[in-house]
């Protein structure tokens, strides 16, 4: 066994349970999630005598101003916002996840991030507000980022380390018992080679008991099968077959698990790209004011 069983002292208990409870009630309640996310993080921030001054109408210096603003998420933009499938989205369905992604990165830019009883707690609490699906006794540590969050669906018993970026721009499934560990990344969207502002968006997924290691890379619309394992620093372009050790820039199978050969694929069938199957559709308003950050204009010899 690689872990033992910690418990808080029963006055820290109580209080951990107490704030999040509250703060699972409020979100789930009538009040505007925007409200919510702005009150929880003034006293996260220990920020609530500053507040009630600037709200009062007492004085403020201009960088208190925006950071008692910066409370609100309806006062920030995020990176996602930007993103030209938003105005497709249901009628406040990226506004509602926006609030919650505010919550979620702001509380890991508070010193309680770093209680890791209290973390896991309230970001599992989150993830049931934010994803599409959250299972049982997940584990979600510090600097998780994703694009939206509502197409995310993750099973029981998942943990994800520090620093992983679960890209949900398509949609990312991640089954049961899975393990991420730091610095990963997995991508549901890829750009065109020629033409970076085109996207196709991709179905990613991971299935029950998958690992995936420190630092590797799973592309857009590719699926690691049940029980395998991508090696660290990979970085997985093709399907990982169940039961498979994948490894390398690209991820090639290179191994299967011992005792799981009667059961797994031969190496020679694996390493095959089946992206294509999984690309999602979507389409964009007719009206969209297309915004080109890049302003390029090249176009290959002929063209």
């Amino acid at each position: 066994m690689t872990k033992r069983h910690v418990s808080l002292p029963p006055g820290g208990e109580e209080g951990i349970h107490a704030f999040i409870e509250e703060v699972d009630e409020r979100l789930s309640g009538e009040e505007d999630t925007c409200d919510v996310v702005e009150d929880v993080l003034v006293d996260l921030f220990g920020d609530r005598e500053a507040y009630e001054r600037w709200q009062s109408g007492g004085d403020v210096t201009p960088a208190e101003r925006v950071r008692l603003q910066g409370y609100d998420p309806c006062n920030v933009t995020l990176e996602s916002e930007y993103y030209a499938e938003v105005e497709a989205m249901d009628d406040g369905e990226f506004e509602h996840t926006k609030y919650l992604q505010w919550l979620w990165r702001q509380f890991d830019a508070t010193p309680m991030a770093d209680n890791v009883e209290f973390a896991l707690r309230f970001r599992r609490m989150l993830a049931d507000h934010l994803f599409a699906e959250c299972g049982e006794n997940c584990r979600f540590f510090k600097g998780i980022s994703f694009t939206y969050g509502h197409n995310i669906s993750v099973g029981d018993n998942v943990v994800i380390h520090d620093d992983v970026h679960l890209d949900d721009r398509g949609m990312l499934t991640i089954g049961d018992r899975v393990s991420i560990s730091d610095d990963a990344h997995l991508y549901s969207h890829d750009h065109d080679v020629n033409d970076q502002t085109a996207v196709d968006n991709y179905h990613t997924i991971v299935e029950d008991d998958v690992r995936v290691t420190y630092d590797s890379m799973v592309r857009a619309g590719v699926r690691l099968g049940e029980n395998s394992v991508l090696a660290a620093k990979s970085i997985a372009s093709a399907d990982v077959p169940a039961h498979h050790i994948a490894a390398g820039t690209p991820a090639k199978s290179i191994a299967v698990k011992d005792g799981w050969e009667p059961v797994a694929d031969p190496l020679e069938d694996a390493n095959v790209d089946r992206r294509e199957s999984r690309q999602l559709d979507y389409e964009l308003p007719e009206t969209l004011n297309v915004f080109d950050e890049f302003g390029r204009d090249r176009q290959p010899p002929g063209h």
